[in-house]
């Protein structure tokens, strides 16, 4: 058997860690042959409900639970881990300020960052999903300077999964008749859901999209969004987590696109360097690519332009905020 790999989840105490840590434990996230060993953070105060997880996932006998460490220190909980996912994030109040949650998580991201770049192994594959992701992930990946770049990206999937999902239901088919929905940008209300390279499968034949789609109206993304939003989402934040981190760790299948927050350095789309920013990626060995040369409508990058300059926006936020934070 091979060795167990080290994961650390942050906010392990929350909703969407129970969601998930028994689908990271039963082997349905890195191979049914792939021991893990857990570690779970959280702030002190949630110390006493996560020794409570902890112990429901070893009454859980996995076979591929090798053993849980609690902790409230990053030292601990980053050190050695081959996967760290980060959930524990300050959310924004309907009172907070945009200024002021980015100077709560960037505080947060940043002695993440730090932590992972002290006590990590540096080929540790970081994902970030704590809301805002793309900002959050790009304060802890430039705070971890000794660890890869390409090693850091920050969930998107959720978006994918939501835009197949709608199109499946709009066709009337199951979303696994439905293949390559991207999504670009950030997940905001700038996300952008793109069905322009598509493919849906009748009666085990492929079909073109537009002939699938007969005329149906447009998606309603945003509003699904928005709806699921209010009741909480863990269930489908923790199967996007799984999605992603198993293409991340198995690969992607031939022809097949799958959607990542990423380092956008070196892209063909226009977007400006040094965000982290959804494209349409590849993965084969523990590396994405972004997929060069898709066909962009001009409307679509238009709206691309637009999540690109929210983005912009939230880092020069984040970076006001720790340049006065002396962190």
């Amino acid at each position: 058997m091979a060795l167990p790999l080290k994961v650390s989840v942050t906010g392990a105490a929350g909703p969407i860690a129970y969601s998930l840590l028994d689908r990271i434990a039963n082997g349905e996230v890195f191979g049914n042959q792939q021991p893990v060993f857990l570690v779970l953070m959280d702030i002190p105060s949630m110390l006493a409900v996560l020794t409570g997880v902890a112990m429901e996932l070893q009454d859980c006998a996995f076979e591929l639970l090798q053993g849980v460490t609690v902790t409230d220190r990053a030292e601990v909980a980053f050190r050695d881990v081959d996967v760290a996912i980060l959930l524990g994030a300050t959310p924004r109040a309907e009172d907070m300020r945009c200024d002021d949650q980015f100077k709560y998580n960037v505080r947060i991201f940043r002695s993440q960052g730090m932590a992972l770049d002290t006590y990590a192994k540096k080929t540790v594959k970081v994902l970030v999903v704590g809301s805002s992701a793309n900002t959050n992930c790009l304060v802890a990946m430039t705070s971890a300077p000794s660890i890869p770049p390409e090693n850091f990206s920050c969930l998107t999937r959720l978006g994918q999964n939501r835009a197949q999902a709608q199109l499946a239901l709009t066709l009337g088919m199951g979303a696994g008749s439905v293949r390559n929905v991207i999504v670009w940008g950030t997940p905001s209300s700038t996300q952008l859901p793109d069905i322009e390279h598509a493919s849906v499968t009748r009666d085990s034949r492929p079909a073109g999209l537009q002939q699938a789609l007969r005329g149906a109206d447009r998606l309603a993304f945003q509003q699904r969004r928005e709806t699921v939003v209010r009741t909480g989402c863990t269930m489908s934040v923790a199967c996007a987590i799984c999605d992603h981190l198993r293409a991340l760790w198995s690969g992607t299948s031939e022809g097949e696109l799958v959607s990542m927050g990423v380092i956008s350095n070196g892209n063909s789309y226009g977007v400006p360097e040094q965000l982290i920013y959804s494209f349409p990626v590849t993965v084969k060995d523990g590396s994405w690519q972004i997929v060069a040369g898709l066909r962009v409508s001009e409307i679509c990058r238009l709206r691309m332009a637009q999540s690109a300059q929210e983005l912009l926006e939230e880092r020069k936020g984040a970076l006001t905020a720790l340049a006065r934070s002396n962190l």
